[in-house]
This record gives C-alpha cells, sequence and structure tokens, in this order.
C-alpha cells in the first residue's frame, strides 16, 4: 500500500466514523500478537468478529497455544466475536506440495495466504467487510496480501476486502506493547512448518 491507498483507507474510516454507522468486518487473524492491533484500530470503526483459520500453523499444540492467546486478547474487546477453525490441514499440505523449498514471501506463502483469505470470504457471508491481521508483520507483503485479498472478494458473497497495511503508521511497534500489555505469546515464526 503506498500513501494513496492508506490516505483512501483513512479517508473510508473517517466517513464511516462521521456516519455512526458500524458495519459488520470479519478479521482473519493469525494469533494474538497480529490481532493486538488490529483490534485496536478497527473496533471504533467495526461491529466485528475474529477469524481463526491457519492451517499453515504446526505442529498442532503450536496451533492451539496461538488460538488460546488470541481468545486471551480478544476477551479484552468487548463485543468482538471469536470462531474457530481448525480444519484444512490436509488440504494446506496438498496445496503446497513442491512449495517446501521456498523462502518466506515466495510462492508458498501467495499459495497459503491465498487459502486463508478464501477460506475468510467464504466465511464472510452476513459481514459487509472481511480482512486479515497478516499484512502488521513486517516478514509479510502487504501489496501481496491486498491483491490476494481482492481476488478472495468473489468468493465472499457480498463482502468487500478491506485493504490494508496494518505495520503502517506505527502499527506494528504498537503490537508488540499490546502483546507486553496482554501477556500474549510471542513467536519466533510465522508458524509454517516449512521456515
Amino acid at each position: 500500500m503506498d500513501k494513496r491507498d492508506i490516505k483512501k483507507l483513512d479517508d473510508f474510516l473517517l466517513n464511516l466514523k462521521q456516519s455512526g454507522n458500524k458495519p459488520k468486518l470479519l478479521l482473519h487473524a493469525c494469533c494474538g500478537p497480529c490481532a493486538s492491533y488490529a483490534l485496536e484500530f478497527l473496533t471504533p470503526y467495526f461491529s466485528l468478529d475474529v477469524y481463526f483459520y491457519n492451517p499453515s500453523i504446526m505442529p498442532p499444540d503450536e496451533f492451539y497455544l496461538r488460538y488460546e492467546n488470541l481468545k486471551k486478547l480478544v476477551d479484552n474487546f468487548k463485543g468482538v466475536g471469536l470462531i474457530l477453525d481448525d480444519g484444512g490441514r490436509e488440504e494446506y499440505l496438498e496445496k503446497v506440495k513442491g512449495l517446501e523449498f521456498e523462502p518466506e514471501r515466495g510462492p508458498r506463502c501467495a499459495v497459503c495466504i491465498l487459502d486463508r483469505l478464501e477460506k475468510t470470504a467464504k466465511r464472510a457471508k452476513g459481514y459487509d467487510y472481511f480482512t486479515t491481521t497478516l499484512s502488521v508483520s513486517p516478514h509479510k507483503d502487504a501489496d501481496m496480501i491486498n491483491r490476494l485479498g481482492a481476488a478472495a472478494e468473489a468468493l465472499s458473497n457480498g463482502a468487500k476486502f478491506l485493504p490494508a497495511d496494518f505495520k503502517k503508521k506505527g502499527g506494528y511497534k504498537r503490537s508488540i506493547e499490546l502483546s507486553e500489555k496482554y501477556n500474549l505469546y510471542r513467536q519466533s515464526y510465522c508458524g509454517c512448518r516449512f521456515i
């Protein structure tokens, strides 16, 4: 996202606030630390639920540790729901077959992110918007995430993808502060078994 895109998002959110409407948003989250800033940033503008679908996070102990920390975070945000989807592992492994040795930010990441965004888009029936926390990480390409989100929008039954780069404007730094505030487990890798 360049400065014009960020300005468009800022203008959109300002208009939402002035209208008094709080559209429904489904927020895909990979973990509590990444979700912390996105929740703080988005809850003034949206009525939202957090969707935890991450078949790439392995082993299962790591998956559930991240889910429990996300739940601990969400419990601090009144009115925010949390949806757990712990399926999709076999399908994910099939989709990334042959890409196991690709570097982070490479083709395997694109397949993985598209899988999560498509599943989020399908789950967004009844929501006005959907987006993901993935762009808060300095290790992830926000432009790629936003392109994939726009592509996934066709599967959403009417929900629009909300492009964002949550690392901008101090978002990543704020996520670290919020992780400390809420005593969240901060993992040292994205969760992919191939990294």
